[in-house]
């Protein structure tokens, strides 16, 4: 391999951060697309990706959208040792690798469900599970998110729709011990209740916690009342998101009608109580780049919640096939550069970096290069 392609595979410098977020924005072609870990298809995001390893970090990027499609990054069929060469344009830049299969995956729970239908690794080191994988939102196609697509793994029998606390309990358990996972994210769909899935939630954190010392993360909608945050954390839950993904009061009745219905100011209030509880930088919630709102408002929001002591996860929007969204542009790696260099920059002032979080999206920080902005590079 020549010398420029070794040079370039340096995480600390400008060049390989350019690289990542270009990666992000604009996917990647695969010679041989079983190389690795399988990507997912459909399902509660992340989706459409595939885990990407280059120098150390490993990212999420898109493989299975239009975008990917026609992108000019090619990774090679991997080499003996494992790694791939990655060409931009048909010219070799970089040696990157895809994290294997976990050992986990060829297990079954007691009651006989793969336990791959029941929890993934995200990145490199991370246990993901939607708990609920159907949602009062996205069974209503005037309600649904325009971007989702958590009913397509259910429908494809890759998943199954309620994950008990003692299967979550059980691949949890076996994916700490046989592949060293570090932290574990749990989501869900909204379930036509008030507490919007704090309660499953709950049920879940507690049978896992019981199982196994891994930090958690709850996801779900701002319930009806404060007092769920308190229950969440007394059930072993270590973070919380919140996820607003675009902000623009008439974008969220466009493009999130059902999630709309919950106005802005409850966000704000929840924000505020939830970090009351968890502390600051362990509350974070998800803005999706490229779906409308403008850098200028992604900053904005994004300073105000740091001052509340909330992680911006400022993410690029990934079209999903299936979905109406499907044809929307990814933003473009211009874009994500003018919100995630100002924004590193201000996530640091505030104190509220990606490392500090004690677990979940932001901590694994692999579908956003939004961390490699928050410390200055090597000189």
């Amino acid at each position: 391999m020549n010398t420029a392609v070794l040079d370039l595979v340096d995480a600390s410098s400008e060049r390989t951060r350019q690289l990542m977020t270009e990666l992000q924005s604009q996917g990647l072609r695969l010679i041989d697309p079983h190389a690795g870990a399988a990507s997912r298809r459909g399902g509660a995001g992340p989706s459409d990706h595939k885990a990407v390893t280059v120098d150390g970090v490993t990212l999420m990027v898109p493989v299975h959208t239009a975008t990917a499609f026609s992108s000019p990054f090619v990774a090679e069929a991997p080499g003996p040792d494992g790694r791939s060469l990655l060409r931009r344009n048909s010219i070799p830049i970089a040696s990157i690798a895809f994290p294997r299969a976990p050992r986990f995956y060829g297990l079954q729970t007691a009651d006989g469900v793969p336990y791959q239908q029941i929890a993934t690794l995200h990145g490199a080191d991370v246990l993901a599970t939607t708990v609920l994988q159907t949602c009062i939102r996205y069974e209503s196609r005037r309600k649904a998110c325009k971007f989702c697509a958590i009913g397509q793994s259910l429908a494809a029998g890759r998943t199954v729709a309620r994950k008990t606390p003692a299967q979550l309990a059980e691949v949890a358990k076996a994916a700490v011990e046989l592949d060293g996972v570090k932290h574990m994210v749990m989501t869900t769909g909204t379930p036509p209740t008030p507490d919007r899935g704090a309660q499953i939630l709950c049920e879940s954190a507690q049978a896992i916690r019981a199982a196994v010392d891994l930090p958690l993360q709850a996801q779900c909608e701002p319930p009806d009342t404060d007092a769920w945050f308190q229950r969440l954390k007394d059930a072993g839950v270590d973070t919380l998101g919140m996820h607003l993904e675009v902000i623009g009061d008439d974008l969220r009745r466009q493009i999130l009608p059902g999630k709309a219905e919950v106005p802005m100011a409850r966000y704000w209030d929840a924000f505020a109580a939830a970090v009351d509880v968890f502390g600051r930088g362990q509350v974070s919630t998800y803005l999706l780049a490229g779906l409308g709102d403008s850098a200028e408002t992604l900053l904005a929001t994004s300073r105000r919640l740091l001052d509340l002591g909330v992680y911006p996860f400022v993410v690029p929007f990934v079209p999903i096939s299936g979905t109406p969204l499907e044809d929307h542009a990814a933003p473009t790696p211009e874009f994500m550069r003018s919100v995630l260099a100002p924004l590193g920059a201000m996530v640091a002032e505030a104190g509220v970096r990606a490392a500090d979080i004690k677990a979940g999206c932001g901590r694994c920080a692999a579908c956003s290069t939004l961390s490699r902005y928050e410390a200055p590079l090597a000189a």
